[in-house]
């Protein structure tokens, strides 16, 4: 029956949630600069016994793509590899039960064990009789003697993504005439084995020309400080001090997570150690074990097993390259959230790219925060949404002289940053974009003209100031301000970046946004870097040769929201695959710009901002948005309501959209005309001219046009009322959580 349930629960999750798929785009603090490993010890250990049929199975329906699965190594008297911690059964399976006269005592390093050991009886008579518990005791019980021991081969049967084996007593069962090397070496014939780890250095040493280092990986594991390592004799705290030996037969070190961070007395973090910094100067990756939410945390954790991943793998000093856990959904969720990237800032709160819509986002917990750079007349770079002053500032009137009409940036009469001496433009206030026109729906009119313009520079010291996650940088219209304005746009960006040294680090990772393939070439050769492709017109297909030629020049893609969803009349009719086909291609996907005003949502979304998110998030899987609230999504994040998982254990939880049910409920003559399909992207729509040569413009000359594409318009929606009344029942359970 117990089996009936979890198939039920498999289902209902596989319906209501993707797969969480966590966000290339981040460049991780890691060795290889990856994402972390999310490294399952016994697969979901924490709620089913160890290693057992469900722990393995659930893992992979609640894990990122990618976890990997550990099997602590145990021998039967007659070869067999079975896949539990501990060498002694009583206290995982019910074998003390079932033969109470089994018991035996060993010297096991130095220290006698007594209990029932899987060395003393063959594999039949554990396969066949014996069944697993639970044995940690404040974990649940209802699913003890349900499972049979399970083999290596039944855990690499079910074809995880990795595989990581786990050899704890190399020489115990050698002294015992059972060899675990000869064990390894068959089994390296007929299954995957990517990880390969021992706390005893004769036994990874007798493996390494046995094994494909491109295919399996040796991992040296630490135990406590003040234990014996069995061949050296050294105490596993000295052999620490010798990183550089380790290299000689490992690629990389397991370590308990108070190697790194400790806890005081006091039951609060202590400094971090340099365990990570200096494994990685030699080369060796650091895995950390001893991850599980029912163990004491410290207090700086408050309770929220989350934070300590978060502490191992996202701080601004170092990250691990994995954690060993009991529970793979907690690290998978630390890992696994998109990123919440700023638009100017809090844009819907101050006025965008201020100081205070800049401190806005830091507060509302913004991964990045971005500067749209704009110049001044005199080669100032700094922060505003649009070359065009009117919409950003108050500097339409009073210098209404200087408006003109640029087609290569739009088709509007405008007041262009360009135009005005930075000495100028501090003579205006900000001003609160109104995205919305003459409308009654305003943004915080307390604080309309609140705050002070940024430089470039002032910005990037600022984001090392706060230590946010990272930057963005957008940079538009370069080709003209290079030929028509004699303005170097692409040269102030670098300048500025390499004087405030984000070329020279890679704790905060700098995206670099245009669109125009040519600005993007000519920050290629900082690796650290990564460089974003803004496509404002809508597509509703990306052609495998265009997405290609996109590969060439930028490692990640920023899309509208018309390019992911079909919408007719604030119905959503469909999906299209463009994020599929981007992100096949290894290219990251950010959509923008998402705004908390319901006459910018879908009726689908319930009026309620949130719903667009966690459709964006959990359904479509960007790899972040842009927003004009981080706030919003923030909160959204936090929220458990966020997590489908615990979907029954919370009073409400956030789905998303599926697109087309709700239209679909309507009937056949109140469908809205079906609307023509989107132009897909080709080869022609990605690629740009080289960029100008800077031109020596005298200071009066007047600006010039010429015929270019036009920018892509943005998306006007009207509102519909009656419906915010259904909405509030969303906003209503939200605020249960």
């Amino acid at each position: 029956m117990i089996r009936v349930f979890l198939l039920i629960f498999l289902f209902i999750h596989s319906s209501l949630a993707q797969k969480a798929t966590a966000p290339p785009t981040k460049k991780w603090m890691t060795l290889s600069g990856e994402q972390p490993l999310v490294i399952a010890r016994g697969g979901f250990s924490g709620l089913f016994p160890e290693s057992s049929s469900f722990a393995n199975q659930m893992t992979e329906s609640v894990s990122l793509n990618g976890v990997v699965m550990l099997c602590n190594l145990q021998l039967t008297s007659d070869g067999v590899g079975i896949c539990l911690s501990d060498i002694r059964l009583d206290n995982s399976t019910t074998i003390s039960s079932l033969f109470p006269k089994g018991a035996k005592s060993y010297t096991i390093n130095g220290v006698n064990l007594r209990g029932w050991f899987s060395l003393d009886f063959t594999s039949d008579v554990l396969l066949n009789n014996v069944s697993l518990v639970q044995n940690i005791y404040s974990r649940p019980t209802l699913f003890d003697g349900q499972f049979p021991i399970s083999t290596v081969e039944d855990v690499t049967g079910l074809k995880p993504a990795h595989f990581w084996l786990n050899v704890q007593y190399d020489s115990f069962y050698n002294q015992q005439k059972l060899s675990p090397a000869a064990y390894v070496e068959d089994a390296l014939t007929r299954m995957s084995i990517g990880f390969l780890s021992s706390p005893e250095i004769g036994f990874l040493k007798s493996m390494n020309g046995k094994v494909n280092k491109q295919k399996t990986k040796l991992i040296f594991q630490f135990l406590g400080l003040d234990e014996v390592e069995p061949t050296s004799k050294q105490k596993y705290g000295s052999i620490l001090n010798n990183l550089a030996n380790i290299k000689t037969f490992a690629s990389g070190i397991l370590v308990p997570k108070d190697y790194i961070w400790t806890v005081n007395a006091n039951g609060y973090l202590g400094a971090p150690t340099t365990l990570v910094s200096d494994a990685h100067k030699q080369g060796l990756e650091v895995y950390a074990s001893g991850f599980a939410n029912d163990m004491p945390l410290s207090y700086n954790y408050s309770y929220d097993p989350s934070n300590e991943y978060i502490q191992f793998i996202d701080n601004s000093q170092f990250a691990v390259d994995g954690v060993l856990t009991d529970f793979p959904p907690t690290a998978s969720e630390a890992i696994g959230n998109p990123l919440v990237i700023s638009n100017n800032g809090a844009s819907g709160i101050y006025p965008g790219c201020t100081d205070l819509a800049y401190q806005q986002a830091v507060d509302d917990g913004a991964d990045i925060i971005d500067c749209s750079v704009q110049m001044t007349k005199d080669g100032v770079a700094f922060c505003l949404a649009s070359a065009d002053l009117a919409a950003d500032t108050t500097a339409m009137m009073p210098f209404i002289d200087r408006k003109a009409l640029i087609p290569e940036i739009q088709q509007e009469m405008g007041v262009f940053s360009f135009a005005l001496t930075w000495s100028e433009l501090q003579t205006v206030k900000p001003q609160i974009a109104n995205p919305f026109g003459n409308t009654a729906m305003v943004r915080n009119p307390a604080a309309k003209n609140m705050g002070k313009f940024m430089t470039l520079s002032d910005f990037l010291e600022y984001a090392k100031a706060k230590a946010v996650s990272g930057i963005l940088i957008n940079i538009e219209n370069a080709a003209y301000l290079a030929s028509k304005e004699g303005l170097d746009i692409v040269g102030a960006v670098t300048t500025a970046l390499s004087n405030a040294t984000f070329d020279k680090q890679s704790t905060q990772q700098v995206l670099i946004q245009s669109d125009d393939t040519s600005v993007l070439s000519k920050f290629k050769n900082v690796p650290t870097y990564k460089r974003v492709l803004l496509i404002k017109e809508k597509i509703g297909d990306a052609s495998k040769q265009s997405v290609q030629e996109i590969k060439k020049y930028a490692d990640g893609v920023t899309i509208t929201r018309g390019a992911i969803l079909e919408i007719a009349d604030f119905f959503i009719v469909s999906q299209t695959n463009v994020v599929k086909e981007l992100q096949a291609a290894n290219l990251t996907v950010y959509v923008k710009q998402l705004r908390n005003e319901y006459v910018t949502l879908a009726f689908d979304y319930f009026s309620d901002p949130i719903v667009e998110i966690a459709t964006y998030a959990k359904s479509i899987q960007v790899d972040g948005f842009m927003t004009d609230y981080p706030g919003t999504a923030t909160k959204y994040f936090r929220s458990p309501c966020s997590n489908l998982e615990k979907k029954g254990t919370v009073p409400y939880a956030i789905l998303p959209a599926e697109p087309g049910s709700l239209l679909g409920l309507a009937g056949p003559e109140a469908q809205p005309p079906a609307a023509p399909p989107a132009a897909a992207l080709e080869v022609a729509d990605v690629v740009d001219p080289p960029l100008p040569p800077v031109a020596d413009k005298a200071a009066d000359k007047a600006p010039t046009a010429s015929p270019t594409k036009s920018p892509s318009s943005g998306w006007a929606n009207a509102a519909n009322l009656g419906f915010s009344t259904f909405a509030a029942i969303v906003v209503y359970g939200f605020a249960l959580c």
